[in-house]
C-alpha cells in the first residue's frame, strides 16, 4: 500500500524498557528519500543522545507509541531540546493496514507520521505532570485507606463489637474514641461515656453494640491497623498540601471548578492535573470525553445500533467524575434532576456514567469560556436572602433604618 508523504522528515521512536529504537525517514530537495536506523539505551547519558539525534535531523515531527510508563522520560528529554514529539495510541497503529509485521515498529510509526495517519494524544505541561505524580499516588493511598477501614471494621465485628450498626461511621470522632478505649481493654460502661449525645442510637442500644470478646490478638490487630489508618490520613493530608501548593498557578480555575455541584478542592486539584486547564488542546468537549472513556461507544452496522459500551479512556478522570457524580446526585440541582430522570430506565450505574459525562463536557465549557457554573434550578436571589436576612436586617436595626421591635 503506497501512503502519500504530508511530511518530508519524520522520526519514528520504540520505546522498550532497556532501549529505544529510532527511525527517521528525512525526504531530499530533489525527492530522494533516506533512512537512517539507530538505537539508544534507556539510561540518562542515552536519552540526552537521542534527543540530540533527533534534534540534528530538524525533524517535522517525532511520534513514539504510549507504551507504559516508559515514554516519558524520552519525551523529556525531547522537550529540553525543544522537540514536542506526538505520543500516539498503540490501538490506533494498529488499526491502519499495511505491513507492520515485515518492517520494524519504528519505521512503521516513522512511514504512518510520514503521511498523516497518526495524531498525538494529549500531554499536559511539565508543571502538570510532576503534580500528576502527587495526584495519583494520593489517589492509591485514599484506596489502601478504603481498605484499612475496611479490615477495621472485619476484626471488630469478629470479635463480636457491632458498632457499626448503632454509628453511621466508625471512624468518625465519637466512634474511634470509643475504638481506641476497646483496644486499650476499658469496660464497655467506660466506652460508653465517650459516646456522642449527637447519635441516634439510644444508650441501651450502644452499650449492647459494645458488648464483645475481644481476644489479645483482636487488640493487636485492631491497634496495629489504627496506627496504619492514621498514619495514611497524615499522609493524604500532607499530600493535598503539596498538590495545592503546586496548583497555584492555576488558582482562578480551581476555585471556578468548586462552583459545579460535587466538585470540592481536592476533587478540582484532582481534575486539574489530569486534563489540564487549556481546553484548546482538545478542541471540543466531544474529543475531551473520548479520550476520558466517558462517552457512549459508537458501533452502527448495516443501520443497526450495537454495543454502546463506554471505551477505555483515562482511568483517573473517569473515577473522580464518577465520585462528584454520586455527590451531585445528592444536591439540589438540575444534576440530581438529570440523575432521577435516567436511574429509573437506566439503572444507577449507567446514570452514574452519564452525569459524569454531562459534567466533563460542563467543565469544558467552564474552563474554555472562564465563567462559573450557574445552575438552572437555582433560584441565586433568593438563596442570597435566605441565607443573609437575619444579619440584614441586625444591622438594618442596628444603623436606625429599621425601628427596633418594642416590648409587649
Amino acid at each position: 500500500m503506497e501512503l502519500q508523504s504530508l511530511f518530508h522528515r519524520v522520526i519514528g521512536l520504540d520505546v522498550h524498557q532497556a532501549q529505544v529504537t529510532a527511525c527517521a525517514i528525512l525526504t531530499d530537495p530533489d525527492g530522494n528519500v533516506t533512512i537512517e536506523r539507530r538505537q539508544f539505551g534507556a539510561f540518562q547519558k542515552d536519552r540526552k543522545a537521542l534527543a540530540l539525534w533527533c534534534a540534528s535531523h530538524r525533524p517535522d515531527t517525532v511520534v513514539m507509541e504510549s507504551t507504559g510508563i516508559y515514554w516519558k522520560s524520552p519525551y523529556a528529554a525531547l522537550e529540553k531540546v525543544g522537540i514536542q514529539a506526538q505520543v500516539v495510541n498503540a490501538r490506533h497503529v494498529k488499526q491502519v493496514p499495511g505491513r507492520k509485521t515485515d518492517v520494524g515498529d519504528a519505521e512503521w510509526l516513522a512511514t504512518l507520521a510520514r503521511a498523516g495517519l497518526l495524531r498525538g494524544s494529549f500531554v499536559p505541561p511539565a508543571q502538570l505532570r510532576e503534580l500528576r505524580l502527587i495526584a495519583r499516588q494520593r489517589q492509591n493511598l485514599v484506596g489502601m485507606l478504603s481498605s484499612e477501614k475496611n479490615r477495621l471494621h472485619k476484626v471488630l465485628t469478629d470479635g463480636g463489637i457491632r458498632l457499626g450498626v448503632v454509628v453511621s461511621d466508625i471512624h468518625g470522632q465519637s466512634a474511634r474514641a470509643m475504638i481506641q478505649a476497646l483496644i486499650q481493654g476499658s469496660p464497655p460502661e467506660a466506652v460508653l461515656r465517650l459516646a456522642s449525645r449527637r447519635l441516634k442510637a439510644s444508650q441501651e442500644e450502644i452499650l449492647d453494640a459494645l458488648q464483645g470478646e475481644l481476644s489479645a490478638s483482636h487488640r493487636f490487630v485492631l491497634d496495629e491497623t489504627l496506627r496504619h489508618i492514621e498514619s495514611l490520613e497524615a499522609q493524604i493530608a500532607r499530600f493535598d498540601v503539596q498538590l495545592l501548593e503546586g496548583l497555584k498557578p492555576q488558582k482562578n480555575a480551581l476555585e471556578l471548578l468548586q462552583t459545579l455541584p460535587g466538585i470540592d478542592t481536592v476533587g478540582a486539584a484532582l481534575l486539574l492535573v489530569e486534563i489540564g486547564d487549556d481546553m484548546s488542546v482538545f478542541g471540543s468537549a466531544d474529543r475531551l470525553a473520548s479520550w476520558t472513556g466517558l462517552c457512549p461507544g459508537n458501533n452502527e452496522s448495516a443501520g443497526k445500533r450495537k454495543s454502546g459500551r463506554t471505551r477505555k479512556g483515562n482511568p483517573y478522570v473517569r473515577r473522580i467524575l464518577c465520585e462528584c457524580a454520586h455527590a451531585a446526585s445528592r444536591t439540589h440541582c438540575a444534576l440530581r434532576s438529570k440523575f432521577q430522570s435516567l436511574v429509573v430506565r437506566r439503572g444507577h450505574k449507567r446514570s452514574i456514567i452519564a452525569l459524569a459525562h454531562k459534567m466533563l463536557r460542563i467543565i469544558y465549557f467552564m474552563l474554555s469560556h472562564g465563567k462559573y457554573y450557574r445552575d438552572a434550578d437555582t433560584d441565586y436571589e433568593a438563596l442570597s436572602v435566605q441565607r443573609n436576612a437575619s444579619r440584614w436586617i441586625k444591622k438594618l436595626i442596628k444603623f436606625g433604618f429599621l425601628p427596633q421591635h418594642q416590648p409587649a
